[in-house]
């Protein structure tokens, strides 16, 4: 089976990568699972929190890119995070500016989040088209004081933070400003699409709903968007969901560029938004603790038995199956951008 580009399915990773994980170490609380953004490992009186993203789509901001999206796994357990390390792939042909760029950026977005920066690795790689930054992130807590993304229960509510496809929206408005501008975006809109990357952290958002109570499991839907991230958030606590599509907010910028390049604003790469199964007796308590940071937030709909069971709700009432996108839209969006033959999703 010839492998689509972005995630690998499902399949894949419960038939083969999960197969292969070294030797079983009493340490480790949590590993490898479909749907789990890290590991935690139990030391003593603590547990530490491990996530690792790569970021192979953006250009532009990469390095403060790695360091929030990996940063975003670290805050779905409800914890923040504090060590980041890094892997920088560089195209040949590359100069010393492109490292400083990277590792600058990556300097303001740690800073921001009071991370440390602790080593990684940088290297000139043969065969790349660009930059690739994989990073590693890392937090503390005490013993089991975290959520994962496994522990939403039949009845939660299901709220979404901000929008769908944030980093989606920022990516294509940033990086291929000028093919969107032909295609009839406004400057303008463009010009406050690039500003969706001041969104993308979630951090904030993560922390203070876990410490108002009631919060069961959260995830951050990254590639295939919202609705590839509450599939996942399904696959990990083994439940279905119901959501409505009108619940959904999709911000005015990412719905023009979407309908523009004929894309799913629901399946666009969606950092800076925030899925968290909820208590139903607690879910406006959480809501009305975010509003008092500003962060918006709406409840979407429900986790729900049985498993296989996902259902959106369309605008006009019909109620439809709704399938795990085959890869990320921004993908496609890429695809048609660069007149290559479509990712079929």
């Amino acid at each position: 089976m010839k492998l689509p580009s972005g995630k690998v399915p499902i399949e894949v990773l419960t038939g083969i990568v999960f197969q292969y994980l070294g030797a079983k170490r009493e340490e480790v609380a949590l590993g490898p699972s479909a749907g789990i953004d890290g590991a935690v490992i139990d030391l003593g009186d603590n547990s530490i929190i491990v996530s690792m993203d790569p970021i192979t789509g953006a250009i532009d901001r990469i390095g403060w890119l790695a360091v929030h999206v990996n940063a975003n796994d670290i805050a779905t357990f409800g914890v923040k995070p504090a060590f980041f390390s890094s892997c920088i792939l560089l195209p040949e042909g590359v100069d010393e500016n492109t490292v400083q760029v990277i590792c600058s950026q990556m300097n303001d977005a740690a800073l921001t989040l009071e991370v440390s920066i602790i080593g990684g690795h940088c290297e000139v790689t043969p065969g790349l088209n660009s930059p690739i930054l994989i990073g590693c992130m890392m937090g503390f807590t005490m013993k089991g004081n975290y959520v994962t993304a496994a522990g939403a229960k039949p009845g939660d509510k299901v709220i979404l933070t901000k929008s769908a496809g944030i980093e989606g929206t920022a990516i294509l408005a940033t990086d291929r400003f000028n093919d969107l501008k032909r295609l009839g975006v406004s400057e303008e809109l463009l010009n406050s699409a690039q500003g969706f990357f001041k969104k993308i952290s979630v951090v904030e958002e993560g922390v203070t709903a876990f410490q108002t109570g009631g919060v069961h499991a959260m995830h951050d839907p990254t590639e295939g968007g919202v609705i590839g991230g509450l599939h996942e958030m399904a696959d990990a606590s083994k439940l279905g969901f119901i959501i409505f599509e009108d619940k959904i907010p999709v911000a005015e910028e990412t719905r023009h560029i979407c309908d523009v390049l004929g894309i799913n604003p629901l399946m666009l790469i969606s950092s800076g938004a925030m899925l968290i199964a909820a208590d139903s007796c607690h879910a406006e308590e959480i809501i009305k603790k975010l509003r008092e940071r500003s962060i918006p937030s709406s409840i979407i709909g429900e986790f729900v038995e049985p498993f296989e069971k996902r259902i959106i709700v369309r605008r006009d009432g019909r109620a439809e199956r709704i399938l795990r996108p085959k890869c990320d839209h921004l993908w496609l969006a890429l695809s048609k951008l660069d007149g290559k033959p479509k990712i079929h999703d």
